[in-house]
């Protein structure tokens, strides 16, 4: 199967999660297309843009960051992540994640039902 750019389904999402300005989303497949997936999609921040800090209860997100620089908050504080870097939530655990750079940020977000 091969799905085309022109094929994916593309959303804005204002104030995600309780977060500040707009999140661009692209799905990759259609919601319900694959199996033990809530979401696979690519996110966009723009400058000042967030997505609010929730939980993962049950499921393992992954953020790979694919462009641009970002703040994590986990538990244990504030990271920085730039492109290449991986970031993995799951267990009940929390996160959240902003754009304070002015190069748009960009990253792939996979969720695993567990």
């Amino acid at each position: 199967m091969i799905i085309r750019s022109d094929e994916m389904k593309r959303t804005v999402r204002a104030n995600m999660r309780g977060g500040s300005g707009e999140v661009i989303l692209t799905n990759l497949m259609g919601e319900g297309t694959m199996a033990h997936t809530r979401l696979f999609s690519t996110l966009t921040l723009e400058t000042g843009c967030s997505i609010g800090e929730h939980d993962h209860v049950n499921e393992t997100e992954y953020y790979w960051i694919l462009t641009g620089e970002g703040i994590v908050t986990e538990a244990d504080g504030e990271h920085v992540v730039r492109a290449g870097d991986l970031v993995v939530t799951g267990g009940g655990a929390s996160h959240a994640i902003r754009n304070e750079h002015e190069e748009t940020l960009t990253f792939l977000a996979l969720i695993i039902l567990d």
